[in-house]
């Protein structure tokens, strides 16, 4: 069969840990689903409408984490890293049943979820993956913050950029071919926070679970952590992860060049929603082809799973 072709997981895959923002500790049982049904996240300690699906019109809040919600008011938060592991592991049909409303934040990366689900490998249909096309320039702006989206010829590009004031995370900016590019660094890199703002964020009810053991936290010219940071660019790439996982959220992988300056899960969500409030920004492809240049999933991980 057809890297082309729509992939779940081979087989049942259990993650614990506590909540980043909740404190609270929490069960994931990522299950193998059929074809076409996509990504489905099930709150299990929900007896009645506890489907979530994970789409950018869900979305209900964007500070600090992407966390999503269906009609009854049943939620998901902090989704993001979790999503992008999807991503870039070619998943398109998983059903995530979860026992908490927060997803645990593990080591604050992608990391420990995709090493997991590519230890467990995946199961290939015979039904063919569809990707979004982008067919015009779409831009949205907040203040100095900007995010823009652009037709991509088979790649999905995505140029992102820090400007911070602190010395130690300062000016970072990286480009990625998602579907070429080796993107270890970026789905091993962790969230972070200046030490002085911590006292806030846990004012506003937020970061609770939080630690040096889920997250980079920078004091000054000091990075508390023990061992420092994992790549130079971890700061940035960081974002990047959250913008590969936010981007999903339009149900399927997606062909397009992204720019983004000091951007982050609102403008990511406000970009998405301004794209498909018209039909003709965008397509829905299907790719049939058994032989496309650069398949649209990750050859890093491919190589893993050969």
């Amino acid at each position: 069969m057809s890297a082309l072709n729509q992939k779940t997981v081979k087989q049942s895959i259990s993650f614990s840990g506590v909540g980043l923002h909740s404190g609270q500790i929490v069960n994931v049982n990522i299950k193998p689903s059929e074809p076409n049904t996509g990504i489905v996240f099930k709150r299990v300690d929900v007896k009645n409408n506890n489907l979530i699906l994970p789409n950018f019109s869900n979305v209900s809040n964007t500070s600090l984490n992407t966390t999503i919600s269906n009609e009854f008011g049943i939620r998901v938060s902090t989704i993001e890293h979790l999503m992008g592991a999807f991503f870039g592991l070619g998943i398109d049909n998983v059903l995530v049943e979860i026992d908490n409303e927060e997803v645990p934040i593990l080591d604050g990366s992608a990391k420990e979820f995709i090493e997991k689900i590519v230890t467990v490998g995946f199961k290939i249909s015979d039904a063919p993956i569809k990707i979004i096309k982008i067919n015009k320039k779409i831009e949205f702006k907040d203040g100095k913050r900007f995010i823009s989206i652009a037709p991509s010829r088979l790649s999905l590009d995505i140029d992102f950029e820090l400007k911070y004031e602190n010395t130690v995370i300062g000016n970072q900016r990286n480009k990625i071919n998602v579907y070429e590019d080796d993107l270890e660094e970026v789905f091993n890199s962790r969230t972070f926070c200046l030490y002085e703002d911590i006292e806030m964020i846990k004012k506003n009810g937020l970061a609770k679970g939080g630690s040096l053991d889920n997250a980079i936290v920078v004091k000054g010219t000091q990075i508390l952590n023990n061992n420092g940071l994992r790549n130079s660019k971890e700061f940035v790439n960081h974002k990047i992860l959250d913008c590969i996982g936010d981007l999903y959220t339009c149900g399927y992988r997606m062909i397009a060049s992204v720019v983004c300056s000091q951007g982050g899960h609102f403008l990511t969500n406000k970009l998405l929603r301004k794209v498909f409030e018209n039909k003709e920004n965008f397509s829905i492809v299907e790719i049939k082809e058994r032989s496309l240049p650069h398949t649209v999933i990750n050859r890093s991980f491919l190589k893993s799973i050969a």
